[in-house]
């Protein structure tokens, strides 16, 4: 029996402040931000609190398939609005809809006819359907953009790529608040602003706003150990309140004018600046004058560095989508405080039969699922449910944010703009992947494959004498380099000799492939034909199989002889093909030998594009290695011996420090020693001391 979420339960957790070009997203209370911005539904596996329910009836269904399981659910469906989960029998989602009324809208997929292609697959591999009601439709869609979010499913149009934007955030759990950059979750106190486009318009506005408003950009713990003024405020990006340069009342009013200029009264703050120079010329106090008279200069870079500046539009995103050859690109604007914050380029998934309008929709429903919308969207299609999604997004902010297609003046010119930047920003991928495409198929004819591969997984290892030693896997495929599928193995095993390159790879790929055909059986990578009956859709929402194509070694004859061991223990050899790459004579490029497995190793051609491809795999392999090397030695760099000791935490590490200066002189001291420091104990002296002298253990 299906149950009605109430999303009405509680209040949002974030209150919206208006202001007058923008909302400030004010962070009010640690334990309300690990909400979320509303009770919107979610989906069962993750909000059983939420009292939502799937409907499921695997009864109905025993021995159907395609349009006769549909039937069966359609009999015991209600008149009302909801979510449905259609999937195949492996138990994967493959579509995820909304519908005012479920019934008449699973009574179309019953009828089984007037489909597209795609609806008439999808309906002949579903074996299971799930059903959740909800009060109104617009329930219906936050939770359906819920759930395409979360599970991907493969006929749905699919964001892809989804990385955080980053903000500004003045932070406002601190006496003396700071200006940071941030990226994430928006769980601390404080006031954001954004969305920025790029980390580095967010760098480059806060360099311009540190000499606008002298704001510090150091860490609390630094804040608090500093007892003379850092080198920030001897070039007058920081005006010193770690210090007491500026008293508290005067560091409190340069954070008020920051906030008043990052909120759209941008021309206010510039106005007050200009007032108060002048009057610091008139009392012939020029020093302070030229300080205002750079700030303004910092504001004015701030406003001139922004691209199109609209007159007429303060807050908005714009998106224009521009679809053809069967790839749609949708380009995104941010404006805020009546500049330009940026804009980014999206590549959605998507069915070529779905009209530009519907992409657009099912995209901007997903892009705000966990974002803060603006005042106003601008879109360049129209698309059937704008009111409902206005509806939503209005709902779920607790203020009125308006979709609308303008047709005229500077709001359509902006459209115009940004659909062109989306046109430019197609052409260049559909190039791209003209390019990639032309490159696979030459890789596949070089080393005999059946097929271009759709998945290439390049592996390498770093270390430095054996110490920190960590494998690196990239991902390679028709789109270029898939980074969100890269993985990093830090060698565990104590069996291996420091610095056996042989034995790391041997770990490395036994705790891959180990991991593959746990997740994913052992069937090895397969091409879907269609002329087989096969679906062509068959892949993951990244676009590749699970399985590699190929997989490239970045070493010879006995980094290869290690990985094929490890492939014929696992019973796969024969369904992965792994090439292994040496460098050639005096580790020069443009002289690499090839292993292949039951062929003598070869070289090609010095101006080969398929060589110069497999460089610039292999140059990627061994650039996230050593990167991920240098972060994990980094970090053990810092590392201090006394965090390994249980019971010894912040405090008392603190306390140990001051005491005796350095963790070398701690290990050194004895227990009467150690118990003259405050905070330690008698047992946790002895504790330390036995941490640190093994053989009393």
């Amino acid at each position: 029996m299906t149950r009605t979420p109430n999303p009405t339960s509680s209040k949002p957790s974030k209150a919206a402040a208006q202001t007058d070009g923008g909302v400030i997203y004010e962070e009010t209370d640690q334990e309300e931000d690990d909400q979320p911005a509303m009770e919107a539904p979610l989906p069962a596996d993750v909000a059983n609190v939420a009292g939502i329910e799937w409907n499921e009836s695997p009864g109905l269904t025993q021995g159907l398939k395609g349009a006769e399981v549909i039937q069966a659910f359609v009999k015991h469906l209600p008149n009302q609005p909801g979510v449905y989960r259609m999937m195949n029998e492996a138990g994967d989602v493959l579509y995820v809809g909304k519908a005012r009324s479920l019934k008449k809208r699973v009574t179309n997929y019953a009828q089984g006819r007037g489909h597209t292609n795609r609806i008439t697959r999808m309906i002949a591999q579903t074996t299971n359907m799930e059903f959740v009601t909800t009060r109104t439709e617009t329930e219906a869609l936050l939770l359906e953009a819920n759930l395409i979010k979360r599970l991907k499913p493969r006929f749905n149009v699919l964001m892809r790529d989804d990385k955080s934007f980053p903000y500004i955030l003045i932070t406002g759990d601190h006496e003396a608040p700071a200006i940071l950059k941030h990226r994430g979750s928006r769980s601390r106190k404080g006031s954001f602003y954004g969305p920025f486009a790029s980390a580095g318009a967010v760098g480059r506005t806060i360099n311009a706003l540190q000499r606008a408003f002298l704001l510090r950009t150091c860490t609390d713990s630094v804040y608090e150990s500093r007892t003379r003024p850092c080198l920030l405020y001897q070039i007058k990006r920081c005006s010193g309140p770690c210090t007491g340069e500026i008293d508290a009342e005067g560091y409190a009013r340069l954070v008020g004018e920051a906030k008043d200029f990052l909120s759209g009264r941008s021309q206010a703050v510039k106005a007050q600046l200009s007032t108060a120079m002048q009057a610091a010329s008139e009392d012939l106090d020029f020093e302070r004058a030229a300080v205002y008279r750079d700030r303004l200069s910092a504001l004015s870079h701030v406003q001139s560095h922004q691209g199109i500046n609209p007159q007429t539009v303060e807050e908005a995103d714009i998106f224009a989508i521009h679809h053809d050859a069967g790839m749609a690109c949708i380009q995104v604007f941010f404006f805020r405080t009546g500049q330009n914050w940026g804009n980014r380029a999206y590549f959605p998934k998507a069915d070529p039969s779905l009209a530009p309008g519907e992409i657009l929709g099912a995209f901007i429903s997903q892009f705000y699922d966990d974002k803060p919308t603006p005042r106003m969207i601008l879109i360049s299609d129209d698309f059937e449910d704008r009111a409902l999604l206005q509806e939503a997004l209005s709902v779920r902010m607790d203020r009125k944010t308006t979709i609308t297609v303008p047709q005229r003046g500077e709001k359509r010119e902006l459209v115009d703009q940004v659909l062109t930047n989306a046109r430019e920003a197609h052409g260049r991928n559909l190039a791209e992947t003209a390019s990639q495409t032309r490159l696979l198929e030459g890789l596949a004819k070089t080393f005999g494959l059946p097929h271009p591969p759709r998945r290439i997984e390049v592996y390498d290892n770093s270390h430095i004498m054996g110490t920190n030693a960590v494998g690196g896997m990239i991902v390679a495929g028709p789109e270029g380099f898939a980074k969100n599928q890269y993985r990093k193995f830090n060698i565990k095993s104590t069996e291996i000799t420091p610095g056996d390159d042989f034995g790391m790879m041997r770990e490395v790929m036994q705790r891959r492939f180990s991991r593959l055909i746990k997740d994913h059986g052992d069937a090895g990578p397969s091409l879907p034909d269609a002329a087989d009956g096969a679906d062509p859709d068959a892949v993951s929402a990244s676009g590749m199989p699970a399985w590699p194509d190929l997989v490239l070694i970045d070493g010879g004859k006995g980094q290869m002889s290690a990985v094929r061991t490890i492939l014929e223990d696992l019973g796969i050899a024969d369904k992965v093909t792994a090439i292994g790459v040496a460098k050639g004579m005096d580790r020069e490029a443009g002289r690499e030998r090839f292993f292949v497995r039951g062929k003598p190793d070869f070289t090609l051609p010095p101006r080969d594009p398929v060589l110069y491809f497999v460089q610039r795999l292999r140059d990627e392999a061994h650039r996230f290695a050593i990167g991920t090397h240098r972060a994990r030695r980094k970090k053990e760099l810092v590392s201090n011996p006394l965090d390994e000791i249980a019971g010894i935490g912040p405090t008392r590490k603190r306390a140990l420090l001051h005491h005796f200066g350095t963790a070398k002189a701690v290990s050194r001291a004895g227990v009467d020693d150690l118990t003259t420091v405050e905070g330690i104990s008698q047992t946790v002296a002895e504790l330390i001391y036995n941490h640190f002298h093994e053989e009393n253990r």
